[in-house]
């Protein structure tokens, strides 16, 4: 008899549960705890099944048949599982069903919380028959009805009786009550709303394994902090060396070279070029108006100069931190800078500080102190100091948590509100967009929030870091997101020793061709990507209403051309993985994720290559390393999460 076999991979389940059927039929289960079978009954039939099985309701959907064909048929199975928690399922169905457009899943709402987690479904027809899968990567709960559609992307249709189009159009009308926007702060990108992460739908909170990892990430660092103070509880420093009191724990090649060499001037320059926040230097092609020399210094001045005209002279200027009010930490009022540092390339490449200015001019200092290198060595160290404390605070305010992580929200909710399940750029996306929510939303409630770790430790907490936020978002442009544009307004191509340079060109390259390849599969011109409504609310939905009018920023309104929307998917894709993974290291290799929204082979093609051009580029980077005294490892992509996570 031919028939049909499908089979539910990768099922997690919350709590033991039962179901019923939606027929209003009473199944029968008995059950053999031994080896964990159930037998499922339908009344005065035969059994139907006898084995381990997922608890899930499905109904099979496919086109209505002509008055010739067999009547229609809508089979009905109550499938119920003991244990496991992790499983994958198979079942077979005797009937032939025909072409397969939706899976319908429902469970029975019991008073115990009891819902699961579906990765996907696939159905093997009879015979040579190819598979179908059906992805959901959602819970399955409540009384609700989960309607999966065949994972064959699409692009909107005008047929308003065709399944698929209806399907859509439904599935964005609830998530736009889902997935709303909300205000943290005015003046700043649009959120989620969702005062904590328990207010967040359920399909963006963290699953159990990412939610323990991350917890128990928190616990082993306030573990480590508190034993560290009890450590030194008891004695006082007296000398830098002193720090090593403290220098234990978990510990990489680069802490350890931090560790030996945080002093030096080298050390000091090449974090400009390759540390945590290599997105504030530049090349000078002029010396800056706040670099006010007084008299007594003309032989600086002749070196800053000389290196101009070399082309080797380069600034990173922290004016945005000029104003803002500083915090007061129990009872004792903090202290910001708004350094300008002066730096030289010399002849082998290695980037030297040439003079440090710690503060703008103002009516009050019209000339501000400069220190050099030549000054004694403590007055010279403190400095350079203050240059990392206020690299520290724009570093996470405006690189890290600005630039990454609330417009990856943006990307997110935008996404999520609308374009549906079937179309080809949500299932690109959303391999890059999972847990962002949630650790955005963990960020505002206990990081950033009244009273958070900010208000309680940082320099800029208090509400300066509220102010800090609103002048980086006026900087926030189109350009400034895509490596080759910014790089390019830095004037940094091309530089020697630019190790974040080098690997985030490659990765944006990278990116764009698997972008390029999925577009191409299915905007056949520019005409489709103009007449793709879904696809321009998504851009609407980000430059306006997410980025607050950000097309003031150089950000489009809308698609007119297939490579228009390469780009700014590309830039999207790099700012949820490499760009996060420079400021913010990850856990996950990029490219490899478990989700598989794509059934196309063709698209499976693209990720494939996508894939495989990651992993050449991991060689290329790990050869390279090996011939570097301090190898650069951010943007390795087996070091880059494929979303923002963390």
């Amino acid at each position: 008899m031919l028939g049909h076999q499908f089979k539910t991979l990768r099922a997690t389940r919350r709590a033991p549960s039962f179901c019923r059927c939606d027929r209003g039929e009473t199944h029968r289960a008995s059950v053999r705890r031994q080896n964990e079978e159930c037998c499922i009954e339908r009344p005065g039939q035969p059994r139907l099944h006898k084995g381990p099985l997922l608890s899930y309701l499905h109904r099979i959907t496919y086109p209505p048949p002509t008055p010739a064909k067999r009547p229609f048929l809508e089979p009905c199975y109550c499938l119920w599982v003991l244990v496991p928690q992790k499983e994958e399922f198979e079942h077979e169905v005797p009937e032939d069903l025909g072409p397969l457009q939706f899976v319908k899943l429902r469970k029975h709402h019991s008073l115990v919380e009891d819902a699961w987690f579906c990765d996907r479904i696939t159905v093997r027809g009879p015979g040579a028959c190819e598979e179908a899968a059906f992805p959901c990567y959602r819970w399955v709960q409540g009384d609700g009805v989960l309607c999966l559609p065949e994972a064959t992307a699409r692009l909107a249709g005008n047929n308003a009786l065709d399944v698929f189009q209806r399907h859509r159009e439904k599935e964005l009308k609830e998530r736009h009550k889902i997935y709303r926007w909300a205000t943290w702060k005015e003046g700043l990108p649009l959120t989620i709303a969702a005062g904590s992460e328990d207010d967040l739908p359920a399909n963006m909170r963290f699953h159990e394994e990412k939610r323990l990892d991350f917890e128990w990430t928190l616990k082993a660092g306030a573990l480590e902090m508190v034993l560290k103070r009890v450590y030194t509880l008891l004695s006082s420093w007296t000398s830098l060396e002193d720090f090593d009191l403290i220098f234990w724990g978990q510990k990489s090649p680069l802490a350890e070279k931090v560790h030996q060499c945080w002093r030096d001037d080298e050390l000091f320059g090449y974090q400009f070029l390759n540390g945590a926040n290599p997105m504030l230097l530049r090349r000078c092609t002029s010396l800056p108006s706040r670099l006010v020399l007084p008299s007594g210094m003309e032989e600086l001045r002749a070196q800053l100069e000389r290196e101009l005209q070399n082309g080797s002279l380069f600034e990173a200027d922290f004016i945005l931190l000029d104003g803002i009010p500083a915090n007061v930490i129990r009872g004792e009022k903090q202290y910001l800078a708004a350094p300008l540092v002066m730096l030289k390339m010399d002849p082998s490449g290695k980037l030297l500080p040439m003079v440090i200015q710690i503060q703008p001019p103002s009516p009050i200092s019209p000339t501000p102190p400069l220190f050099l290198p030549s000054d004694p060595p403590l007055a010279w160290l403190l400095a350079k100091t203050w240059v990392r404390n206020s690299d520290f605070q724009l570093h996470q305010l405006q690189y890290h948590l600005l630039n990454t992580h609330l417009l990856a929200e943006v990307i997110a909710v935008a996404t999520m509100r609308c374009l549906p399940g079937l179309h080809p750029v949500f299932k690109l996306l959303m391999p890059h967009i999972r847990y962002t929510m949630e650790i955005n939303t963990r960020a505002r409630t206990q990081l950033i929030s009244d009273g958070g770790i900010f208000d309680k430790a940082v320099s800029t907490g208090g509400g300066g870091h509220v102010h800090l936020l609103r002048r980086a978002l006026a900087q926030l442009t189109y350009r400034s997101l895509c490596p080759l544009d910014d790089l390019a307004d830095r004037r940094l191509l091309g530089t020697p020793g630019a190790l974040y340079a080098c690997d985030a060109l490659r990765l944006w390259e990278i990116t764009a061709r698997y972008v390029e390849g999925i577009v191409h599969l299915f905007y056949h011109g520019d005409d489709v990507v103009k007449g793709d409504p879904e696809l321009q609310a998504w851009c609407r939905e980000i430059t306006e209403v997410g980025l607050r009018q950000a097309q003031e920023r150089g950000f489009p309104v809308s698609f007119q051309s297939q490579n228009q929307l390469c780009h700014f998917l590309t830039m999207c894709v790099f700012t949820c993985t490499a760009q996060h993974g420079a400021i913010n290291q990850g856990q996950v290799p990029l490219g490899h994720h478990k989700e598989k929204y794509f059934s196309d082979p063709k698209a499976k093609s693209v990720l494939n290559q996508f894939q495989t051009d990651l992993e050449n580029l991991e060689r290329e980077i790990t050869a390279r390393n090996e011939q570097l005294d301090l190898p650069y490892e951010y943007l390795k992509p087996s070091h880059i999460e494929n979303s923002v996570t963390i």
